[in-house]
């Protein structure tokens, strides 16, 4: 059966392709929704089973603050009721932490690890950072002024990728939410998510933008952590890096769930 759209029976999660083949769960990041999946969602669901849940903070789930806890409640919840009970999952920044602290805890329903933006370990000297920028941001969101400013920002942002006219559509009118930056910051401070990717027994694609040089810092390191780590780099792309490069991204993701596929 293909199953395409919005779950009529629980908000929040957009589920699409067939669903008697690999399911992959996209796992968003702060400030944005699970639109932010669009173009890699439309671009595998053909072959693919495709589910992107919005995280507690975002977009559905706004009505309370983001946390680790209620998150990986969500992705528990996603896994078993739109997969077979087991998923690639794909995550970027916050959602690629989301992501490796998921697969610490439940490694069994976890087929693969695609992990974005999410290779420096908020621990040591990286935990202040984490909590200062987590600090900066509470601040500079908490006028309606400063949140109003940066959403601003996020849509001229989005307008200037290369998307189609409704994938743009969709991703600024799920909105922006600045102010979990302010949230998780403080939320996932401390939490040594190296160590969690070390238990995880499956392989780990860590999938960054050749322009997100604080992230690039840690990836050597993140994936030689991991049982079975690799890193590709997307030219020309930043952090955010599934929308600078849409397409070169979902052919990664395909390539990664073929491979992992034949290894199973």
């Amino acid at each position: 059966m293909d199953w395409t759209g919005e779950d009529p029976d629980e908000t929040g999660v957009d589920v699409a392709g067939p669903s008697d083949t690999d399911s992959i769960v996209f796992v968003h990041g702060a400030m944005f929704t699970r639109k932010m999946w669009l173009p890699q969602t439309r671009a595998l669901s053909e072959e693919y089973h495709t589910v992107a849940p919005d995280l507690p903070g975002h977009g559905t789930r706004a009505g309370k603050p983001f946390r680790m806890e209620p998150a990986i409640d969500v992705l528990e919840a996603i896994v078993d009721r739109h997969t077979d009970g087991s998923a690639t999952l794909v995550g970027l920044s916050l959602g690629g932490y989301v992501a490796t602290e998921y697969a610490y805890r439940h490694p069994s329903t976890v087929d693969g690890l695609v992990l974005s933006g999410s290779s420096v370990n908020p621990v040591n000297t990286m935990e202040l950072g984490t909590r200062v920028s987590g600090g900066v941001a509470r601040l500079l969101t908490k006028p309606n002024l400063g949140k109003r400013a940066v959403e601003t920002l996020a849509t001229r942002w989005v307008r200037q990728r290369d998307l189609a006219p409704d994938i743009e559509r969709e991703i600024i009118d799920a909105g922006f939410y600045p102010k979990q930056f302010g949230d998780a910051g403080p939320d996932i401070a401390g939490r040594d998510f190296r160590a969690a990717l070390s238990t995880y027994p499956g392989s780990t694609l860590l999938l960054n933008g050749e322009n997100d040089k604080l992230m690039r810092r840690g990836e050597r390191d993140h994936a030689a952590a991991a049982r079975d780590g690799r890193v590709e780099v997307l030219a020309g792309a930043g952090h955010i890096c599934n929308l600078h490069r849409p397409e070169t991204y979902a052919n990664r993701v395909r390539r990664f769930v073929r491979q992992t596929a034949r290894v199973r």
